[in-house]
């Protein structure tokens, strides 16, 4: 095995690396640590987020917060390296035409300028012409401020939230079936169940820290049953006792077929159902035929698998579903949800220990934004917009003379409206649609068609700020002050470690700024009185007023008491007790719900499968999802080199067959086309996927490809009920591309200037080649790498430019040439170190030179191999490759050949310690060793 630690040379041994949060060695020891939570995913866990009052210099899992005790993810563990400032807004900036730059401006200009020209467009054509486009990462209050801004200031309900692309689905199913959009469980749930089934859900990946909880419990209780639901064999399915692979856009017709089964087998609950629901006969009169072997023809599974699953849930004294983006991602995805939630009710396995639906949040506060009404068709504390009477008490809270009633524009009706030049100024707040958004080529169109377009973001890089005319900095992780709700209802403070760097600001005093200075300009003199929060904890005192009486009321929650208590469920009414936390872990346990007579609902589905169809032209069926170490479109995870050591690159991922069918081999690079666009992507084999399937990541963007990344392939065709879109299937071809001029580029980190900066500034060249990705490398000594392929000779200028963008253009550099043969190479050499590489049309040396920059491995007995045209590396230069135990930095390779010495798992954690930290790298390690006959 490699040692993990190899003696490093020069510049490297005199300068330690700083952590690229802090600056300061990563070995320093924090001065102070700051309670706040994660920034990533909603299973809501708590960090402890070590400073130095200063500076970022750590993040650990807090211990005694009940989401994760302790316990953190990849991700969640490397927040400290994403807080730099090398990537960051740090002052607003405003364009007033589109065809000059956009400037540095003051603050108080800036909510001049955007008060003036939001303004000037309501009087012209009405508050229907303005939007806010808002995030499920921000906090409680901010959501509260802008959700008041527009519906009691503006007088439309033009706001909606990225959250509309990953839970709205969940949210109309919740309310169809059980009344309001309320998850019945809690985490603790995991451990008291005796059959769990995952439905369109990866959370090995997605929610890491919950899983590793299903894990424990399993391995505590190896009877429970596990069944995972999914067209690819993840990490999830690996770990099932029953894996179901159902062709994409078939779960209803698997759902509705388990429900044959209970029904015919006597394993429903008819005492329970004719108490506590309605709407049961219909249901069962629609899945009356829906046998399992009907199902199977639908679904592509074995009609025995139906069977099997059905029996694990009916027999099972307590079963759980968890459900997440395969399921919401579809223009049926309510039903999909009511579908999966009948089979809870049919059981009357809801409201006990270990029992009920329970949906997984994406994002870190979709919860929060859904209590707060943040959407386009909701109100604050689960009340409806289409209800007059809702709307009244809403205006009255609020102290305004009424509430629109027309539903807003959803995401995607949002910016198509603003291609039609219908809204004409939308404000943009801690999201990135031009990465996001399906159709990006429309979605493009749109935010350059916009007349004002507002861009309200930590990050200066998105894909979206190209289209801002107004920047504003805001706060991020570890500068804010609120509170965030995760996926079980618990609320949890967020404390900021550090104050805001430049003039970057809270979000909810943005816009509590921006509404001050609006309102006076619409005739709105009382937006002072209406906005005059001064702190965080008043926002929240007055979100927390308007649940008095709802399902979900806080009016019992104050920062004090979050404070001294900790995090907390609602419901939490004035006059509860911290110590009462148990009663209100599960909902319904009474069999009450609350819908107008108290009853659940059973929900017949309302369409046929209309995924979209494959043909002869587009025969392969495209589905998307997560990575295990990214989050979202990149822009706080893409900063961390060690985040890129399990996928380097954008890829398509498909069964071998399919592959060798057209061609191909395992690595190509590959045209991919569905009816709506065309990408370049590299192909890898897996033997994951089913033939026929086909699966492309999510996060990969403009910032870091030469294209828009997969949502230039989906469509923006979307749910009727809950105008989610479908982010998951598209029909596709794949073809080889032709692309044989390659280049790669790659240099080290340096003094004064981080691996994130570099991809910056390489970052506008990608859309210049047919081809082209940005990645970060390495761990302790990050570098940039930049692979190119093109379809004609790419000029030397270009080369001469790039070599020069990294510093790889001085005489220092080790330079070869052959123009014969197209062949031209660069190596740059710093006190014994090789820092910088360019490889133009020869590339068979990149593996292992990349890994001599990234180890910082001495050179002095490799130059005579540098520029050499070597596949296999010098004995000298040992490969790692691909990172599996991100935590610990072990490879697998290192894994392989301590399987091959005879290793099982036990042994493998002992050793090499990997799996023994966050645990995200667990199922893979024991696929390995499953592929190896151990």
């Amino acid at each position: 095995m490699t040692p993990r630690n190899p003696e490093t040379c020069g510049r490297a041994a005199a300068l330690p690396r700083a952590d690229a949060a802090a600056g300061t060695p990563a070995s320093a020891a924090p001065r102070d640590e700051t309670r706040a939570t994660c920034a990533y995913c909603g299973v809501g866990c708590g960090v402890m987020i070590g400073h130095d009052g200063t500076r970022i210099t750590g993040v650990r899992g807090d211990p005694a917060h009940p989401a994760n005790f302790g316990q953190l993810c990849t991700k969640g563990a490397s927040l400290h390296l994403s807080a730099g400032l090398d990537t960051r807004l740090l002052y607003p900036e405003y364009r007033a035409t589109r065809t000059e730059p956009r400037r540095r401006i003051a603050w108080e200009a800036a909510i001049d300028a955007a008060a003036g020209r939001f303004a000037g467009i309501i009087a012209a054509h009405g508050p229907g012409a303005v939007a806010f486009y808002i995030s499920g990462q921000l906090l409680t209050e901010d959501y509260y401020v802008f959700n008041k801004a527009m519906k009691g200031l503006i007088g439309s309900n033009n706001i909606d939230t990225n959250s509309r692309l990953c839970m709205s689905s969940a949210v109309a199913a919740y309310k169809a079936t059980l009344g309001a959009d309320a998850p019945p469980c809690c985490y603790e749930d995991f451990d008291h169940a005796d059959t769990i089934l995952i439905a369109g859900a990866n959370p090995s990946y997605a929610h890491p820290v919950a899983f590793r909880r299903i894990e424990q419990a399993k391995a505590r209780r190896p009877q429970m049953k596990l069944i995972v639901v999914d067209p690819r064999r993840t990490d999830t399915a690996a770990a099932a006792d029953l894996h179901l692979a159902v062709l994409p856009g078939t779960d209803i017709r698997l759902f509705e077929a388990m429900l044959h089964v209970l029904l015919r087998e006597r394993s429903v609950d008819e005492a329970w159902i004719a108490a506590h629901t309605e709407g049961f006969e219909a249901l069962r009169a629609h899945v009356r035929e829906l046998t399992p072997a009907v199902a199977a023809e639908v679904c592509g599974v074995a009609a025995d698998d139906i069977v099997t699953a059905a029996r694990w849930w009916g027999q099972a004294p307590a079963a759980l579903s968890l459900w997440c983006q395969g399921l919401n991602q579809s223009i049926h995805g309510t039903d999909n949800g009511t579908a999966l939630i009948a089979l809870s009710l049919a059981t009357g396995k809801i409201g006990r220990p270990g029992c009920g639906p329970f949906s997984l949040t994406g994002q870190p506060n979709a919860m929060g934004g859904r209590e707060v009404g943040g959407l386009a068709n909701l109100l604050p504390a689960h009340r409806d917009l289409a209800n007059p009477a809702h709307r009244a008490e809403v205006a009255r809270l609020w102290g305004v003379d009424r509430v629109p009633a027309r539903p807003g524009l959803s995401a995607v009706e949002l910016f198509e409206a603003a291609r039609a030049g219908k809204v004409k100024a939308v404000w943009i707040a801690c999201t990135n649609p031009a990465q996001s958004l399906p159709e990006q080529t429309r979605v493009r169109e749109a935010l350059a068609a916009c007349e004002f377009v507002v861009l309200q973001e930590a990050f200066r890089n998105t894909e979206t700020a190209p289209f801002a005319d107004l920047m504003l900095p805001a706060t991020t992780w570890g500068e804010k002050d609120g509170t965030v709700t995760n996926s079980e209802r618990r609320i949890s403070r967020v404390r900021p470690a550090l104050p805001a760097p430049g003039e970057a600001r809270a979000d909810w005093r943005i816009a509590r700024d921006f509404a001050r200075a609006l309102g006076p300009r619409i005739g709105k003199p009382q937006a002072a009185r209406l906005f005059a929060y001064e702190r965080a904890e008043e926002v929240f005192a007055e979100h927390a007023a308007t649940t008095a009486g709802r399902d979900l009321d806080i009016t019992g929650l104050s920062y004090a008491l979050l404070e001294a208590a900790g995090p907390q469920q609602w419901p939490f009414p004035a006059g509860a007790r911290v110590e009462e936390g148990a009663a209100r872990a599960r909902l319904y346990a009474d069999g009450r719900f609350p819908t107008a007579d108290g009853r659940a609902r059973f929900i017949v589905p309302g369409r046929a499968l209309t995924a979209e169809k494959v043909d002869a032209r587009y025969p392969l069926h495209l589905t998307t999802g997560r990575l295990r170490d990214q989050w979202h479109g990149m822009s706080r995870s893409g900063k961390v080199a060690r985040l890129y050591g399990h996928v380097d690159e954008a890829r398509i991922e498909l069964h071998a067959d399919d592959l060798a069918v057209r061609g191909l081999q395992d690595g190509d690079l590959v045209r991919v086309a569905s009816r709506r666009g065309e990408l370049v992507l590299r192909a890898r084999a897996s033997p994951d996927m089913r033939k026929g399937q086909a699966f492309i990541a999510m996060h990969w963007g403009r910032k870091v490809l030469g294209s828009a990344g997969v949502n230039l392939l989906l469509g923006d065709d979307f749910d009727p009920h809950s105008k989610q879109p479908e982010l998951k299937h598209a029909a596709i071809r794949i073809d080889k591309a032709v692309l044989p001029f390659r280049v790669l580029l790659m240099r080290a980190e340096r003094p004064g200037r981080t691996a994130a900066e570099d991809a910056e500034a390489l970052s506008p060249w990608l859309e210049r080649f047919a081809y082209a990705s940005l990645a970060l490398a390495g761990r302790d000594h990050p570098a940039v790498v930049m692979r190119i392929a093109h379809d004609r000779p790419i000029p030397p200028a270009w080369i001469g430019e790039l070599d020069a963008l990294l510093g790889l253009e001085g005489d220092e550099a080790l330079s070869y040439v052959d123009v014969r043969r197209g062949i031209g190479k660069r190596a740059l050499i710093e006190d014994d170190c090789l820092v910088g590489l360019r490889l133009a049309g020869e590339s068979a040396a990149q593996a292992w030179l990349s890994e001599l920059i990234i180890d910082r491995r001495p050179a002095a007995g490799l130059r005579r191999w540098l520029l050499a045209p070597l596949a296999a590396p010098p004995a000298q230069a040992k490969l790692r490759g691909r990172i599996v135990c991100n935590c610990l930095d072990v490879a697998e390779a290192d894994i392989a050949a301590a399987i091959a010495g005879g290793d099982d798992f036990d042994r493998l954690q002992r050793t090499l310690r990997c799996g023994t930290s966050c645990g995200s790298c667990v199922a893979e390690i024991r696929r390995m060793l499953r592929a190896s006959g151990r």
